[in-house]
């Protein structure tokens, strides 16, 4: 019997690998790339926009690849449902980036694809929220799950970029270290693997951080995240000054606590409860007297994913009881 040889043989034997869990990703048929901020500059290109609107509440990531492709960019104010506030008309070589705020803000997306054309939606903190057919879309993975890089886009264009596999084995220290040390032992391999991710060629996902998407049970992580948001939610609703249709609860990234207390984060932090700023950068941007600033210095981004239960949430509550 005749074998036929491959120019790629896979090997047979050998030491055992890690195994991990094979399933189905949340997002298949979407293009699969290896950073979030990379995914915007793959719209970038192949769309050809000469000026880009950007809210002033952002990361900072989001400039590098404006400024990589020389793009010019101007900033927008949102409104205290963060909301865009704007008068412009777009012209065919610009277009509108929209950040879909903690995944709450799908509904304002659908307001801005009727108004825009030309749109390009961030759900990098929205990751359970579907893009709508025909708006330039994008995911950051690692906002959600425990991956070392990793993107989706929906970009239907007919111009289509060449791209090699990227590879992730470098950047996943923090990760194996939080499940043998905890933690708190691999945060700086975690900024380490943050600074690494600037600046990289455009590529396509990873094997590595494929498969890790491909094992996580996608549903019962969403579950988990809107039931412990609806536990913070109805101890908090009548401090919180961001207000929020309830109904749009999708998975969303945290708990956007919005208070003029300003003793909460340190509060939270003694007891070891961390909560993300956004976005430190903001505070350059803008002045004292924007709601961007306020946003910046006062919102608390409680923790709320799948990772932790009622019991968690209500260590939370405990302690914001305390200051309030």
């Amino acid at each position: 019997m005749k074998i036929k040889s491959s120019s790629k043989m896979t090997s047979v034997g050998g030491y055992l690998e890690i195994q991990l869990p094979k399933g189905v990703e949340l997002y298949p048929s979407l293009l699969k790339l290896n950073t979030g901020r990379n995914a915007f500059e793959y719209i970038l290109k192949v769309r050809r926009y000469k000026l880009v609107y950007i809210p002033y509440f952002t990361c900072e990531v989001i400039l590098e690849p404006l400024k990589k492709l020389g793009i010019q960019f101007k900033y927008y104010i949102i409104d205290e449902q963060m909301n865009p506030v704007l008068d412009i008309v777009l012209g065919p070589e610009d277009c509108l980036l929209y950040t879909n705020y903690f995944g709450l803000k799908q509904e304002t997306v659908v307001r801005l694809c009727k108004l825009f054309a030309n749109l390009i939606i961030d759900n990098s903190q929205a990751f359970f929220t579907k893009p709508l057919d025909t708006v330039d879309t994008f995911y950051s993975c690692r906002k959600f799950f425990g991956v070392p890089d990793g993107a989706y886009l929906q970009c239907k264009s007919d111009i289509k970029l060449k791209l090699i596999k990227d590879i992730s084995i470098d950047r996943f220290s923090h990760l194996i270290k939080s499940v043998d040390l905890g933690i708190e032992h691999g945060y700086n391999d975690f900024i380490v693997n943050d600074i690494s991710l600037s600046n990289l060629p455009i590529k396509r996902m990873s094997v590595l951080s494929q498969r890790l998407l491909s094992g996580i049970d996608y549903m019962a992580c969403k579950h988990r995240r809107n039931s412990n948001f609806l536990y913070l939610h109805d101890y908090l609703e009548k401090y919180n000054d961001f207000s929020f249709d309830v109904a749009s609860v999708n998975g969303p990234m945290v708990y956007p606590f919005l208070t003029s207390c300003s003793e909460i984060r340190n509060k939270l932090l003694e007891k070891k409860i961390y909560v993300a700023s956004y976005w430190p950068n903001v505070l350059k941007w803008t002045t004292k007297n924007m709601y961007e600033y306020y946003l910046t210095t006062h919102l608390n981004a409680l923790p709320i994913d799948h990772r932790y239960t009622q019991f968690e949430m209500k260590r939370i509550v405990n302690v914001i009881k305390t200051v309030l």
